[in-house]
């Protein structure tokens, strides 16, 4: 089989790293791709949203299947694209990735169906967000509705805060289009768990858990980001989570969109957040999670591709997953300055320290070659250190380890990933 990946992060690096381990594949394309991916796929410029150039490329090539990374193709309608032209694409249509493209429509359809989440309301119009965040109830949360490279959250403790929120999202358009409209909701508190999962319209099979630190500095403190590192699996996700979720969140989500005229095909993330008064959705991706795909998929032993296909042909039910008992850690490298501003091209010294070492992988999230040939930083996230161990302490230990065997000059990253594991005990 010929594969096309759409992407260039992390995320893409590991699903290219996964689908090469399929005795079914033969050649890999990635689109645009990174220097890491280039190991593994050859690398094609043409960007994620230039869909004709990637469908008539994919025709040209006769690629017999397509994996779309990223959460703008999916919600811009590369899907459809793909389809009208009779090419195979695993992701959601349109209008079942508008799950992650609109945090109104998904809020109004978990209040729709029963769906477990914070109480919300949504504004299109600033002035009316102000009134109601004068009697509002705080700390409290705004999320500009549409996709803002998961940073377009944010936590107000105040009225001032509130109000100066507003004028971000909705004023000032920090988020561009995303601040269209504007959701706030009801702060929740408790731990955050992620749980990915793949679906084919009416079945969900769910991944392993795993647990995100989006914040940029140690001890969840400074700005959110797209991500500083995650583990799976997460102890806080116990059977009896377990249990609720599949009953009352997971498989009603799908059976909401069914519902809905919207059947998803494809990965849905669900970010939920353990409260005392039980599990609540905080919000849907419509896509592998970044850096959750990173710890998750190395432990996942099925064949990706052959998932991928039961997704697209509805039967998953025919499909059973099974992951590793060993946990894994991402620690993620990063330019310092990021998610604000950070230089980039410098060069990335000892990869090659990670060649022949199993359990341990490095994924490229921003990285490129300069005009000498050399693998350079490339974004604010640029590389996943990634560990298996037969425990997640053990799996910690080993990621932190594999961090100082890779450097760049404005190297950052936070030293207590996976550190709540201390708290499980």
């Amino acid at each position: 089989m010929k594969i096309l990946v759409v992407g260039s992060g992390g995320r893409e690096h590991v699903i290219v790293w996964k689908a090469a381990q399929s005795p079914r594949v033969d050649k890999i394309y990635c689109a645009p791709g990174n220097a890491g991916i280039a190991e593994l796929a050859e690398c094609v410029d043409i960007k994620a949203m230039e869909f004709d150039r990637l469908a008539a490329f994919a025709k040209e090539k006769e690629i017999d299947l397509t994996i779309v990374g990223m959460d703008d193709p999916l919600v811009g309608g590369i899907v459809d694209v793909f389809e009208a032209q009779g090419l195979r694409v695993f992701g959601p249509r349109k209008n079942a990735a508008i799950l992650e493209g609109s945090k109104a429509f998904s809020k109004d359809l978990m209040k729709k169906y029963g769906i477990p989440t914070a109480a919300y309301e949504t504004f299109d119009d600033p002035k009316a967000a102000e009134a109601y965040l004068e009697t509002a109830k705080y700390p409290i949360v705004l999320k500009a509705d549409g996709l803002a490279l998961g940073k377009g959250v944010l936590i107000c403790q105040t009225k001032e805060e509130a109000f100066a929120g507003v004028r971000e999202i909705m004023e000032d358009r920090k988020f561009g289009a995303a601040g269209d409209r504007m959701v706030v909701e009801e702060f929740l508190t408790g731990r955050e768990v992620s749980v990915l999962s793949f679906v084919d319209g009416k079945t969900i099979k769910t991944m392993a858990s795993a647990q995100d630190h989006k914040r940029a500095k140690d001890g969840d403190q400074g700005l959110n980001t797209g991500g500083m590192g995650n583990f799976s699996p997460t102890p806080f996700y116990t059977e009896e989570i377990d249990a609720f979720c599949r009953k009352y969140v997971f498989q009603p989500t799908v059976d909401a969109m069914a519902a809905e005229g919207r059947p998803f095909k494809g990965v849905i993330f669900f970010g939920l957040i353990l409260t005392e008064d039980g599990p609540r959705v905080l919000e849907y991706n419509a896509r592998f999670g970044d850096p959750e795909a990173q710890v998750v998929l190395p432990r996942m032993e099925n064949d990706l591709i052959d998932v991928c296909e039961a997704c697209i042909d509805g039967t998953l039910d025919r499909i059973d997953l099974h992951f590793l008992e060993d946990a894994c850690v991402c620690v993620v490298l990063a330019s310092d300055g990021y998610p604000v501003s950070y230089e980039k091209g410098f060069p990335i010294r000892g990869m090659e320290n990670f060649r022949g070492k199993e359990g341990y992988y490095l994924f490229h999230a921003g990285s490129a070659f300069n005009e000498r040939g050399e693998v350079v930083t490339n974004g604010g996230r640029v590389l996943g250190v990634t560990a298996l161990g037969k425990d997640l302490r053990e799996a910690r230990a080993n990621a932190y380890k594999a961090v100082d065997w890779v450097d760049f000059d404005n190297k950052y990253y936070r030293h207590d990933i996976g550190k709540a594991i201390d708290e499980a005990d």
